[in-house]
């Protein structure tokens, strides 16, 4: 049977905001011994900070449970609806860039929508996991290839998928742009970091 009742979406977001506020850069680092994540590097608790600690396998721990966050908490609202499972995904996504144990401070949400992409739509999860690989290759640089993934991403969406999820992407790259906000200045201004460079911000 399928729940659409007004609560129930309630419950959807509320559920995938919690589920995607749990901060595992910051929970990896601190079991680990590696100190507290928010003082290192940006600050910000995703994946690209946590390389700064020259943890390679804490960083892609971080980006693995970042990005299952949005899988999981897609995958339990579709069980329903595509479009409780939106409202979930985005909640996610919401849940890590403002996490309420973190005063709201948290990361930019490239791996969590990575997760949403791939659960709720895996054609346009792989083409945005494309299109961030190609861009990432060819400049070295994650947060434009973030930025081109998601400027592109409602497009793949029309493409490949329905209407509720082209209207998820629209939100998401809206979000994830604006959560970039500090690196396209620094794109614009030619000051952002090359990957394998000292780095001077956080893309995830």
């Amino acid at each position: 049977m399928i729940l659409s009742t007004p609560s129930f979406y309630v419950i959807a977001a509320i559920v995938g905001y919690l589920a995607g506020s749990i901060p595992f850069g910051l929970l990896l680092t601190k079991i680990a011994g590696a100190g507290d994540i928010r003082a290192i590097g940006s600050g910000n608790i995703g994946a690209t900070n946590v390389l700064r600690t020259g943890r390679k396998g804490l960083a892609a721990g971080t980006l693995l449970l970042d990005g299952l966050k949005g899988v999981a908490v897609v995958l339990l609202g579709a069980t329903q609806s595509v479009e409780i499972a939106a409202i979930a995904g985005l909640a996610a996504v919401l849940g890590h860039n403002f996490p309420v144990w973190l005063k709201f401070k948290g990361g930019k949400g490239v791996a969590t929508t990575t997760g949403v992409l791939i659960a709720i739509s895996w054609p346009v999860g792989l083409a945005f996991c494309s299109t961030w690989i190609l861009i990432f290759v060819t400049t070295r640089y994650s947060s434009l290839a973030a930025l081109v993934g998601l400027a592109a991403v409602p497009l793949y969406a029309y493409l490949f998928s329905n209407v509720s999820v082209v209207a998820l992407t629209v939100v998401l790259a809206t979000l994830g742009i604006v959560r970039h906000h500090a690196n396209i200045r620094r794109l614009l201004r030619g000051e952002e970091s090359r990957f394998g460079r000292k780095r001077t911000t956080d893309d995830r």
